[in-house]
């Protein structure tokens, strides 16, 4: 068994233990193997997101102090701050993953939404919510970069 770490686009680890998938040779794109697959593959993710959410939370309310000097108060309102962005940043990333295992379900999963190509076992499971396969995204970044200069 290959255990690596995976990482989504915002560099954040998707899962700490994964195992890739292996397709057989004549093995039929996105079968019912490769949806469980990548089903538990989000599940675990945001499991792990929620857990840090907790984790968070409990950070917040035991280091809360209301210190006398204005510096230390200030440093403590950054931390908060930052960590707050985070986890509202991961939010997003839930509510991605949701609709994700939503696609599943459908059986509308790993296909481009731009061409209707297979997006590719490994790409989703660098970016599990992947949506475009990568020529399109290439695409769809080149645009976005002329349309930004």
């Amino acid at each position: 068994m290959i255990m690596s770490n995976i990482q989504s686009a915002e560099s954040q680890p998707v899962l700490k233990n994964f195992v890739p998938y292996k397709p057989r040779k004549g093995e039929k794109y996105m079968n019912g193997k490769q949806r469980v697959h990548f089903k538990q593959i989000l599940q675990d993710w945001r499991e792990e997101l929620m857990q840090e959410v907790d984790r968070t939370v409990h950070h917040m309310q035991d280091d809360a102090a209301n210190y006398p000097d204005p510096a230390d108060r200030a440093t403590q309102e950054e931390e908060f701050s930052l960590e707050l962005r985070t986890r509202d940043r991961e939010r997003k990333l839930i509510k991605k993953i949701d609709n994700t295992v939503e696609l599943i379900a459908a059986d509308d999963y790993g296909y481009c939404d731009s061409c209707g190509i297979e997006i590719g076992i490994r790409r989703l499971e660098a970016r599990p919510t992947a949506n475009k396969c990568i020529d399109c995204k290439t695409l769809d970044e080149i645009k976005e970069k002329q349309l930004g200069s």
